[in-house]
């Protein structure tokens, strides 16, 4: 064991929770609880229930399933909307229309209902994913407005009065316009529709999915299409909103506008938001919750207060602000904790033992030029932060790039990593020109980093952090890895993805520690995962951005000695950090930059002598 992870070890006592991973339990153990629930499902019908719970059963099914789209959207990848409802009412006027009108198959209607909903939702994320803050919910209120409104005033769409005579679905023979037939196509429906999500979030492009929300800074560091994925997102939403609208219309067999106003676009996030919005199954306890409270509370309250009023928008309401209050992650962490009590657990995720390697790139010849920044500045409006700084970073060296607070060594460090544009100058990497390029081409050329700041996604595991690193070693075309994804068939890649995170966690020395949540780690762990996170981008360069910052001394000497066999292995880093102790026992060469503008630069041991530098830190020495 290698001193680095004696010291990652010996920490672990400090961090509880910590530890190796727990020993495996059976699949069929872990598989016991899913089938158990299966089960109830399939047997709900056909045991004595009252037609009044299969009614509500299917109800709570149909809100279930565009509740999910919201769980992917908003509570995982990040994006508030109130627009839900509109995407239902597309799929349910879409089969309506076509169904009495033109007497189009309802099952074809289901397939041009999704292409319309898909082409729409593509159009609508185009124009509003580009706004963030309270501007994007806004948005979203005015064009499922805006589409209620389109609903009621088309005479062909029967307007308020809507379109009746919806005809009953049929299926080899079977008529399913039962309450019974379609709870089974509801629900069969509703379960494949969590399956295909858990299966895209458990996949390369759903954890570049859940990094959405994480911000856009770390992910496009990563080499994530943050704005290709975000609409990915937003269209998948709409979709599932569209098939909860089809099987709406041929239950109900009647559409009108109402089911589909900004009113119930809010009770979708409202059921979202009860049972867990980052969690798929909280998706169908919301709905269950919010569906059988608002039904008693419309018999209970009139009783109470003697009139038919609508109190029971008020007490949802209250509600409401007490889950914000008090269970802000929903109520669906709080049953799956309960019963992880009694049920055993799923067995961890686990690394392949042998997968295919990933493709990696050469590496520079030792001692060649690597890097090299000419003349950059960077003006913010009047302001120079950065002034003609010229400096290279040679294959297999450790550069350091230091200065007092204020001397402009953040915004090189951007200008270099693809965060900022510079205003004039050149940066060449590996010979080609990559100033004004975004940090995710850069990336994909071979250029890693860390951040000041750790970012990181603390409810995945630390294996998963690190293997978003390397999201863009694999290639295809985003439609299709989807796809596979949510069908399962990329457990190939999978594979390889995940043993090449296990590799770079075990150079870096934190393997053991591969299946904890990475928000449990202690912040020196996470430091160092966020270097085996950039490892996993199979980089040419490592830009570290004040990798020992809050860090104590036996930290700081475990990361440096992580550095130095990085350094040994043929990595070549540029780091910017405060700490001269730390930078003068681990670089080769050294920057100094003071107001914008490079002082000094050489050896530690030319540096420490150099006057500019003393005058710089010590204000000049008598």
């Amino acid at each position: 064991m290698t001193p680095v992870e004696q010291f990652l070890r010996s920490t672990d006592a400090a961090a509880p929770g910590l530890g190796p991973a727990p020993a495996p339990v059976p699949r069929w153990r872990g598989l016991a609880p899913k089938l158990a629930l299966l089960a109830l499902v399939l047997l709900f019908p056909l045991l004595p229930t009252p037609q009044f719970w299969i009614v509500q059963a299917n109800y709570i099914g149909l809100y279930a399933m565009a509740a999910i789209g919201l769980v992917l959207l908003t509570g995982i990848g990040g994006m508030t909307s109130f627009g839900q409802a509109a995407f239902v009412g597309i799929g349910a006027y879409c089969t309506a229309y076509l169904s009495t009108a033109h007497g189009v198959s309802p099952w074809l209607t289901l397939w041009i209902g999704l292409a319309i909903t898909g082409v729409s939702a593509w159009l609508l994320g185009a124009i509003t994913l580009r706004m963030s803050g309270h501007y994007l919910p806004l948005a979203t209120i005015a064009w499922g407005i805006s589409l209620y409104l389109l609903f009621g005033k088309l005479s062909w769409l029967g307007s308020y009065d809507g379109i009746s005579g919806v005809p009953a679905l049929k299926a080899f023979g079977v008529d399913l316009g039962n309450d019974r037939g379609m709870y089974y196509l509801i629900w069969g429906a509703l379960l494949l529709a969590a399956w295909v999500t858990l299966n895209l979030l458990d996949s390369r492009s759903g954890r570049a999915i859940r990094a959405l929300k994480g911000g856009k800074v770390m992910a496009e560091a990563m080499g994530v299409d943050t704005a290709r994925h975000k609409i990915l997102v937003f269209v998948l939403a709409a979709l599932l909103a569209a098939v909860s609208g089809w099987l709406f219309a041929h239950m109900q067999r009647t559409v009108n506008p109402s089911p589909f106003s900004i009113k119930m676009g809010i009770e979708y996030l409202f059921m979202a938001v009860v049972g867990g919005a980052a969690h798929v199954w909280g998706a169908v306890l919301g709905a269950g919750i919010l569906k059988l409270l608002e039904d008693q509370l419309q018999v209970l309250l009139p009783r109470i207060f003697g009139d038919s009023g609508s109190y029971e928008g008020i007490v949802l309401g209250l509600v409401l602000v007490l889950m914000l209050k008090y269970a802000r992650d929903g109520l669906w962490p709080r049953v799956a904790a309960l019963a992880a009590r009694v049920l055993p657990a799923a067995p961890p995720r686990q690394a392949p033992a042998a997968a295919a390697p990933l493709p990696r790139r050469a590496v520079p010849t030792a001692g060649g030029p690597l890097l090299q920044v000419d003349a950059v500045t960077k003006r913010f409006g009047g302001l120079v932060a950065v002034n003609a700084v010229s400096f290279g970073v040679k294959a297999g060296e450790i550069v350091g790039l230091i200065g007092p607070n204020g001397a402009g060594k953040s915004t090189t460090f951007n200008l270099v990593s693809g965060l900022l544009k510079p205003t004039e100058g050149a940066v060449r990497f590996q010979g080609e020109q990559i100033a004004g390029l975004n940090s995710r081409a850069i990336a994909k050329r071979g250029m890693a980093r860390t951040f000041q700041h750790v970012k990181l996604l603390p409810s995945m595991t630390v294996l998963e952090n690190v293997a978003l690193g390397a999201h863009q070693r694999l290639g295809g075309l985003m439609g299709m890895d989807v796809a596979r994804a949510m069908l399962r068939l990329d457990r190939a890649d999978e594979a390889r993805l995940l043993a090449e995170a296990a590799r770079a966690l075990e150079q870096v020395g934190l393997a053991h520690l591969m299946h904890e949540q990475a928000g449990s780690l202690a912040l020196g762990q996470q430091r160092i995962m966020e270097i085996a996170r950039a490892l996993c981008c199979d980089p040419a360069l490592l830009l570290l951005d004040e990798p020992a910052a809050g860090l104590r001394h036996l930290e700081k000497q475990a990361l440096a000695d992580v550095l130095k066999q990085l350094r040994a292995g043929g990595m070549s880093i540029l780091l910017v950090e405060h700490d001269m102790e730390f930078v003068m026992q681990l670089t080769d060469h050294i920057v100094v930059m003071e107001f914008g503008t490079k002082i000094a630069e050489g050896t530690p041991e030319q540096i420490q002598v150099h006057p500019a530098v003393i005058e710089a830190y010590l204000g000049g020495v008598e």
